[in-house]
């Protein structure tokens, strides 16, 4: 879909006059839109909630794009407070731009709609456990997580849900852009990488997938084993047990004084995670912390053998508003579950994850690549190319 400005529910605030960028800028002529988790100067942040919010400073991530040339037009809806998958807020339905009976995916969901839609270059997002990857997927875009507390993609100056877990990152058209935004905020030179002679690991979880997303996971496969890559089935395991003590647990936190007032101007499906996070045990919390090392020495040696892993990004299309479980070869699984399983493993332990889009049919699906700690350009230019190849 082209950019008409379509209402689904993507734009929490959108000034009189954007935000310039500076002008002859490396990014000069780009636009975006940033997730109302950002803040930003004389713009409101509501994080498509109710709720009181605590303060928070002015994103160093915002001013560095406007210094670079590009300029906000805007701020974007989210899964409120972005505790959540499916862009479900209390401020504005949210809907995805190829078929609007359909969710668009969060929590980033305003962000993917804007570039899906063409109203923006790319999008500024969050992502904890999937926020960026599962709407994009869905959208039919581009989305891209760093390495975790990246220097060129801070996280301060924007409302937190977990700090553990907590990422920013592009939501793009392509992943050319991908890698222009990133270099110009790094300096890391980006070049396109060769295929050829890498070992890739194949996570490729059969009952959790439906055939849209497990055609589009062996199609990529095919695509890289003809550029040159060897690839090799591997399993992670559902590392929920360790992300929801963790995130809950720090998104109460960080609400503690809005779970105060009554009513607390969450929904009740936020409102219920965010108490449920309080209530849990510090030795529940530390036992995820110690389960969540377990699993990063499994991802150490896992990147031992292999140079890049390859996942499926969501476990099928998008679903339609409200649907709350999925079917899938293993039965009916809650939606939150089924989501989550396939993309918490990346930001949980913080690896550097980028989402492409594959299409199926007039929807889309997705899948990630991942690489070793502080490999984002290489994993840049290596989706470059696999984006070029079809």
């Amino acid at each position: 879909m082209s950019g008409t400005g379509t209402d689904l529910g993507q734009w929490a605030y959108r000034p009189t006059q954007p935000l310039s960028g500076a002008a002859g800028g490396p990014l000069s002529g780009l636009t975006f839109s940033a997730k109302d988790l950002y803040s930003v100067p004389g713009w409101p942040l509501r994080a498509s909630t109710g709720a009181r919010l605590p303060d928070i400073a002015p994103s160093p991530l915002v001013a560095r794009l406007l210094e670079l040339g590009a300029t906000l037009t805007g701020k974007t809806h989210l899964h409120e407070i972005a505790l959540g998958i499916s862009g479900a807020n209390p401020a504005a339905r949210g809907r995805n731009p190829l078929d609007s009976a359909r969710m668009p995916g969060g929590s980033s969901s305003g962000a993917a709609i804007t570039v899906a839609t063409g109203e923006v270059d790319f999008a500024l997002g969050t992502d904890t456990g999937g926020s960026i990857r599962v709407p994009a997927a869905w959208c039919g875009v581009v989305g891209f997580k760093p390495t975790k507390n990246h220097p060129a993609w801070p996280t301060k100056g924007v409302l937190p849900l977990s700090q553990t877990c907590d990422h920013t990152g592009p939501l793009t058209r392509d992943g050319a852009l991908a890698a222009r935004l990133h270099a110009a905020l790094s300096g890391e030179a980006l070049a396109a990488q060769s295929w050829r002679g890498l070992k890739v690991g194949v996570w490729r979880p059969v009952d959790w997938l439906q055939p849209e997303a497990l055609t589009a996971l062996d199609r990529t496969r095919a695509s890289l084993e003809r550029l040159g890559a060897s690839c090799q089935e591997i399993t992670l395991p559902d590392m929920l047990d360790a992300y929801s003590p963790i995130v809950q647990s720090e998104a109460a936190a960080v609400h503690a004084l809005a779970l105060t007032d009554s009513p607390t101007g969450f929904s009740p499906a936020t409102e219920q995670l965010l108490r449920l996070g309080a209530a849990r045990s510090a030795e529940d919390v530390q036992a995820a912390l110690t389960r969540r090392e377990h699993y990063k020495t499994l991802l150490e040696r896992l990147f031992d053998e292999v140079d890049v892993l390859l996942a499926p990004a969501v476990p099928g299309v998008a679903p339609l508003l409200g649907q709350d479980s999925l079917k899938l070869p293993e039965g009916e699984v809650p939606l939150r579950v089924a989501v989550l399983r396939l993309t918490v493993p990346f930001s949980l332990l913080g690896v550097p994850t980028l989402a492409l889009p594959v299409p199926a049919g007039a929807l889309s699906v997705g899948v990630q690549l991942a690489a070793a700690w502080g490999r984002d350009a290489a994993l840049l230019g290596l989706g470059a190319v696999l984006s070029d190849a079809g």
